[in-house]
């Protein structure tokens, strides 16, 4: 505990942003890291609990208040080996985290927490200017080849976990670049794809082997889901030509809302929306792009998701901006004594919100409406909750002007056709069947095929793809070799 009365004496500082009017001009980041001063200062406000719950409540179990202390003792270097220690790519967490250890953190019980996040960010930050961030491959390699299906944050996360185990490691992904949502989903301006870049070359330097433009499997023509997949292989090819398989592909079945008007020209899922601009901002030709330029938009689903496309939309010109939550309104403000040191139900605004937003609560759409097939308005209702179950309030029917509708209501279970041509075995909601003991985790119900990351476990958190990935690159260590010495 570096400042024995730090929590006392300093309060949190939040990061800097550039201003709306400028940085809805772009797709740049727009959020500055704490500077030297300042992150040592929140450092100094850590507590050092004697229970940390901050470190229970992150999927990696970051060591948070060690990482603190060394920053505020100017041990920079140190501090990078602490948060490596659990995190592979503390960038990206470090941006587009959502900060449970935050809302864990003991001072949150009746002030604000530290920073953690903002000093995560400027750790690893730091670590790559200073050049501390470097390639580590094995000094013997193993014999074992393993192929991963999927290149998100659990693919990336476990390849380089087994790379550095010795394995010979080939990474799958059907678009034409590495990153899954990370590179096709997720706004360029909350995260650059030169961090997702810069992995990759260690990755390489570690002698994992990529390639892209390879769809595992088949994908049905009327699935939704977007690819650029240039040359298939299949399930049997990769059984027979590795010693264990890892299916890391995501949950990217999105939920669709079949109401009246449905097939209207205009009415997208939003993850047909968003990887658009991503590969044009990456200099990717996109004939026909769904752009919101000029138009009335209105994007349905309240999640973060939803405000990437708030977002997006306000960068490429949109004339009005609406989003539509089903749930109502949450308090502004929790009930801490009662929620910590748990995820608490409060009302977030992000930052694409700020830039310009009109939220709607508890409201549920009835019908898209449109002319000569072409989407005009919607019809809408509000709602009210009654024994667990939506009813329409009688007399709030209401007539919306929309020339583009964003679905962005969540994802409800990875591609099926993929999970079957390896013949795993599903749960209730379609995900892989795998469970994370000790004994078996990971494994799928067919010899030597693994799954992680939001295929397994559903629609969840760049932070728990990372876990997963992590723990099932330990489940692959053993099952290969009889035994591991990867961290959980």
């Amino acid at each position: 505990m570096g400042k024995i009365t730090g929590f006392l004496e300093l309060e949190r500082i939040e990061e800097s942003c550039d201003p709306v009017e400028s940085r809805v001009r772009n797709y740049k980041e727009f959020v500055h890291p704490l500077s030297t001063g300042q992150a040592r200062q929140q450092g100094a406000r850590c507590m050092d609990c004697g229970t940390p719950f901050c470190h229970h409540a992150c999927p990696v179990n970051n060591i948070i208040p060690d990482f603190n202390d060394l920053v505020y003792r100017d041990d920079w270097r140190r501090a990078l080996e602490v948060l490596q220690s659990t995190n592979n790519f503390p960038e990206f967490t470090g941006r587009i985290c959502p900060a449970p250890c935050e809302a864990a953190c003991t001072l949150n019980i009746n002030t604000q927490p530290v920073g953690i996040k903002s000093i995560e960010h400027a750790i690893i930050d730091r670590g790559w200017a200073e050049g501390w961030v470097r390639p580590q491959p094995p000094a013997t390699r193993t014999g074992r080849r393993v192929a991963i299906v999927g290149s998100g944050p659990a693919g990336l996360a476990a390849a380089q976990q087994l790379a550095r185990a010795g394995h010979e490691v080939v990474l799958f992904e059907k678009n034409e670049r590495v990153g899954g949502l990370l590179r096709f989903g997720i706004p360029d301006f909350k995260l650059d794809k030169s961090h997702i870049d810069r992995r990759m070359q260690q990755l390489v330097a570690e002698g994992v082997q990529i390639r892209t433009g390879t769809l595992v499997g088949e994908l049905p023509a009327d699935s939704g889901i977007a690819h650029q997949a240039a040359h298939t292989i299949t399930a049997q090819q990769l059984r027979q030509e590795f010693h264990a398989v890892l299916l890391t592909g995501g949950s990217e079945q999105s939920r669709d809302l079949p109401v009246a008007g449905r097939g209207l020209d205009g009415v997208h899922f939003a993850m047909q929306y968003l990887p658009q601009q991503n590969r044009v901002n990456a200099g990717i030709p996109v004939p026909g792009q769904i752009t919101a330029a000029g138009k009335h938009v209105i994007v349905i689903g309240g999640g973060d998701t939803g405000s990437d496309c708030v977002g997006t939309a306000h960068r490429q010109g949109a004339a009005s901006v609406v989003q539509f939550e089903l749930m109502p309104m949450p308090p502004a403000q929790e009930n801490k004594p009662l929620t910590w040191p748990y995820w608490p139900c409060k009302l977030r605004t992000s930052s694409s919100h700020l830039e310009g937003c009109q939220r709607e609560f508890a409201i549920a759409t009835r019908e898209f409406v449109g002319r000569e097939g072409r989407l005009t308005a919607l019809k809408t209702a509000q709602v009210t909750s009654d024994a667990g179950r939506f009813v329409e309030v009688e007399n709030t029917e209401q007539l919306w002007r929309a020339d583009l509708v964003l679905l962005a209501m969540g994802f409800v279970h990875p591609a099926a056709s993929v999970l079957a041509s390896f013949g795993v075995a599903t749960d209730a909601r379609g995900n892989a069947r795998a469970g994370t003991d000790e004994a078996t985790g990971y494994a799928t119900n067919q010899p030597g095929v693994f799954a992680a990351g939001d295929m397994r476990r559903g629609q969840s958190l760049v932070v728990w793809a990372i876990r997963e990935g992590r723990q099932a690159a330990r489940a692959i260590d053993f099952f290969l070799m009889g035994q591991t010495d990867l961290p959980r």
